[in-house]
Order: C-alpha cells, then structure tokens, then sequence
C-alpha cells in the first residue's frame, strides 16, 4: 500500500477516534443542553474540545505551520459548532426526541457532517505535505 494512503488512513482513524472522545466521552450535560442556544459557552466549549483534540492528527502525519494549524482549528471551529447547533434547532423546532426516528435521523446527518469535515482537514494535510 503507498504510504500516502496508509497517512490519510491513520489520519481518518485519528480524527474518528477523538471525535468519538469529544462527541460521547468528554461532552457534558452542560454543553449539550446548551449547544442549541447561539454563542452559549456550553457550545463553544464543546467545540473548542474538538479543536484542542485535533493536533493529534499532527502526530501520525507530520508538523505542519502554525499558519495552516490555525487556519485548520478556526475552519474546525466555525463548521463543528453551527452542524451542531444547526442540528439542535432542528431536534428542537420540531419537537424531536431520542425516542422518534426523525432524533435519530438528524443525528446520524450530523455525524455525516463531522465526517465530510475531517475528510477535508485530511485533505488540507496531505495537500501541504506534498
């Protein structure tokens, strides 16, 4: 396999696993209560987590400047925080909840989102890397 495609692979499985941690293990009740209220510090903090985690990615593909690590956590941060808090006024103008397929349906679109965003910020890496 070309070296290339085992970085973008470690990298993807990198991102996945810390967006695993952000997203179910290190969210509090805090921020998802209040990801859905614009500006609200619940919802910046969790995206802020987000941001602070992905630096790993860093480590398995190489340094990258602390231009583009700035520009790759703002990018994080502005699209991380409106899926979510996009997400929130859907669930929550419609009245969806845990027990409808409509909660599940949104959900499962949000994590689709934060997907295509770390396809992106792969995409970013290996295009400054070669």
């Amino acid at each position: 396999m070309p070296d290339i495609a085992i970085l973008i692979l470690v990298a993807m499985a990198v991102l996945m696993a810390k967006h695993m941690a952000a997203d179910f293990f290190l969210q509090s009740a805090y921020q998802c209560r209040n990801k859905g209220t614009y500006g609200h510090p619940g919802g910046l903090l969790h995206s802020g987590i987000h941001v602070a985690l992905t630096p790993l990615v860093y480590l398995v593909t190489a340094p990258v400047s602390l231009l583009l690590a700035i520009g790759i956590a703002v990018g994080e941060f502005a699209v991380h925080y409106h899926i979510d808090w996009a997400k929130e006024q859907i669930i929550r103008r419609c009245g969806w909840t845990p027990q409808t397929s409509r909660f599940w349906n949104a959900l499962g679109f949000d994590q689709f989102l934060h997907g295509l965003t770390y396809l992106t910020i792969v995409a970013v890496l290996v295009w400054a890397l070669s």
